[in-house]
């Protein structure tokens, strides 16, 4: 019989809200979604928020049984991912800033905003899917133990979609400019974090001391 190890489960949420990060996905949705309405928004962080819940939990059925069948590594996944990554860290640091969407294209900007950056791969990033496919390994980890992820990731995007929902009080407080700020200093920390997946999967694959 099955006992459920809140031990595990703790250190596997632990684990996952370090890789999701749900806070550094606030200052990149308060600055894309600064010109919508409050509704407008709520729209986005829901889209967001299920898009990545559905995108990992894809990962945590099908990722690895993939990958394998397709005879790819977990290293070259992981410096794939972390190349993705840090393409779209330095949009963040150096891109130029969004125009207010015309009429035209507002219907469509909310939902292509919630999928791409927020969902992908601000939230269910390369580094996440990583994560989950490794922590879900099938010949490793028993079956209580990959039901402790998945809860750890829906918890855990259902505390990014809470603090979503919460952008509109705190871009009254930091207002346009700090919101590009705090979106730039992310940028920066995220393409650091995307230099350490490539060198990882390197190292691994070179059999050297990881940097």
């Amino acid at each position: 019989m099955w006992i459920w190890q809140w031990g595990d489960f703790t250190n596997d949420l632990i684990t996952i809200w370090v890789i999701i990060d749900p806070i550094s996905a606030l200052p990149v949705f308060i600055a894309l979604t600064s010109a919508f309405d409050q509704r407008t928004r709520r729209r986005v962080a829901a889209v967001a928020s299920l898009v990545s819940l559905i995108v990992l939990f894809f990962f945590i059925c099908l990722g690895q049984i993939i990958i394998t069948a397709m005879g790819i590594s977990i290293r070259a996944f992981e410096v794939a991912g972390g190349l993705i990554l840090f393409l779209f860290a330095v949009e963040m640091v150096i891109g130029e800033r969004r125009r207010t969407p015309d009429i035209e294209a507002v219907r469509e900007t909310p939902l292509q905003l919630a999928i791409y950056p927020l969902a992908i791969p601000n939230l269910a990033g390369p580094g996440a899917m990583l994560t989950v496919i490794l922590r879900t390994d099938n010949s490793r980890i028993n079956l209580l133990e990959q039901i402790h992820t998945t809860a750890a990731v829906a918890a855990v995007l259902a505390v990014g979609f809470l603090l979503m929902l919460a952008a509109t009080p705190i871009t009254r407080i930091l207002g346009m400019g700090g919101a590009n700020v705090i979106k730039r200093i992310m940028g920066m920390i995220i393409a650091a974090y995307a230099a350490h997946l490539v060198f990882a999967g390197l190292s691994d694959w070179l059999h050297i001391e990881p940097l």
